[in-house]
Parts: structure tokens; sequence; C-alpha cells
């Protein structure tokens, strides 16, 4: 099967957008949203000041007074510099959830294949198991909302980014069970373990990209998280109804029908290299 046809068959064109905005809803969530400065100051070594591009003020001439909390920018060089390792510690501990996840999308996706002639049935059920983990988002169902996480974080530099990213995929895998487990559950449905594969790098794209975009921009995307995490309620509702939908279309067969909808209007258009 050529990568066309990989991206073209079965329903990708309809959830792997689904699958990136559940990344986004777990990076923006009350769970992961929290934590980013923290782990960017661990992979990069750097403290958010030195992240926002500052520096301490020079030691005031004896005699001189000293204003407090005085800062100054960083000269262009060093900027590049603290800018590079920013990229390079995100991009790395991106890449360490990004094995998990897919890991698990390859599995979920063997498993939808294997299990086909049962499909439909297993199918509904896993929508079931959707919606109440869309009502769990919402915080409908009690003793959804327990987190298990690791709370020590490993005194590590740079080079040991992908390890806390895997450590972060399977240390926050039942934080962010909600999302993730909806995207499994489309892996599945798609039987085939490279495009469960595929769709779990969607979500892990909607995770990623917005904590190294924020690692780029710290200063200014400190504001921005502030915003949302003032808002955090509407974030969960908006997740936990996206959650609920998808599972209404998987139960009710709705799904079937977008997708084979999709498929034909795809199977319209040529690709020209």
């Amino acid at each position: 099967m050529s990568a066309v046809d990989t991206v073209t068959t079965g329903s990708l064109l309809l959830a792997a957008p689904i699958a990136f905005a559940a990344g986004v809803v777990s990076f923006l969530s009350p769970c992961v949203l929290p934590l980013v400065p923290g782990y960017l100051s661990f992979i990069t070594g750097l403290t958010g000041a030195e992240l926002s591009g500052e520096r301490p003020a020079a030691t005031p001439a004896p005699g001189a007074p000293a204003a407090a909390g005085a800062v100054r920018v960083a000269d262009t060089e060093t900027l590049v510099r603290t800018k590079g390792r920013v990229l390079l510690g995100s991009l790395l501990f991106v890449l360490g959830f990004t094995f998990v996840f897919v890991s698990y999308g390859a599995l979920f996706g063997a498993l939808g294949q294997a299990l086909v002639q049962y499909q439909a049935t297993i199918t509904k059920v896993l929508g079931l198991l959707v919606i109440v983990l869309g009502l769990a988002f919402l915080g409908l169902v009690p003793g959804f909302q327990r987190e298990f996480r690791v709370h020590k974080l490993p005194q590590i530099g740079l080079w040991g980014a992908p390890m806390l990213g895997v450590l972060f995929g399977l240390g926050w895998t039942p934080c962010i069970g909600p999302t993730l487990g909806a995207v499994q559950t489309l892996a599945f449905t798609e039987a085939s373990a490279a495009r469960g594969a595929l769709l779990s790098f969607f979500y892990c794209l909607g995770l990623g990209l917005p904590f190294v975009i924020v690692g780029l921009l710290f200063r200014r995307a400190m504001g921005t998280i502030g915003w949302v995490r003032s808002h955090s309620l509407l974030v969960m509702r908006i997740g936990g109804a996206m959650l609920v939908a998808i599972g209404f279309l998987l139960i009710t067969g709705l799904w079937d029908d977008l997708t084979i909808g999709l498929r034909s209007w795809a199977g319209g258009f040529g690709v020209f290299l």
C-alpha cells in the first residue's frame, strides 16, 4: 500500500484532525499546562528569566543605588544560543513521548486488524467508553478526576530530554487518558498498525507543537498560559463535548457513514508528483 493510500484509506481524513485537536486539548488541560514552564527548565537547564531572554543586571558600582529586581535583555548571540537550546530540548522531549504514544497507536491498530470480524461490536463498546471519558473530562463522573503521575522529576541535562519525554508519556497517560483514549479508539477502528501509529503521531503533533512554541516564545506565551489557566473550565467543557460527540458517532455508526463519504470525496482527486 502506498503512502497516499495509507492516508486516504479508512477514516484518517476525518480522524487525523480530531487526533490533532485532542492533542491540543491535552496540552491545554490543567493536568499538563501548568507544568510546561517547569519541564522547559528541566530539559534546557535554563531559568524562567533566561527562557524569557533576560539576565540579571550588572552589579552596580560601589555607592551607586541598586535597582530592585533589575534585569537586562541578553545580547543577540546569547538569545540565539538560548533559542537553539530550547528548540533542541523541546524537540527531543516531544520525540520521547511521541515514541510512547505512537507505539500505543500501532498496537491498537494491529488489534483492530486482528479483531476485524468483531470490529463493529467492539467499536460500539469503545464508543460508549469514549462517552464516559468525555463525561469524566467534564467532571461529571466521580472518581475519574484523580491524577496518577510522577511528581518528582529527575535532574537531567539537555540530552536526557528524550528520556524525560518517555517518562511523561508513561507517567501522564492516566492523566491525559480521556483524550488519548479517544484517539486510540479511533486507531482501533483503522484496523491497521501503520494507520494507528500515524493517527497517534497527529495526536503527538497537537500535544508537542504548542510545547515547542511556548519554549521559543516564552515571555509572550506566559500571558496566554495565564489566560488559559483562568479559563480551564471552558477548555475542559470543549474537550469533554468533543469526546462525547466522537463516542456518539461511533455508537450510532455515523462515523462509518462519514468515513465512506470522505473516501468517495478523496477518491475524486488525483495526486500529481
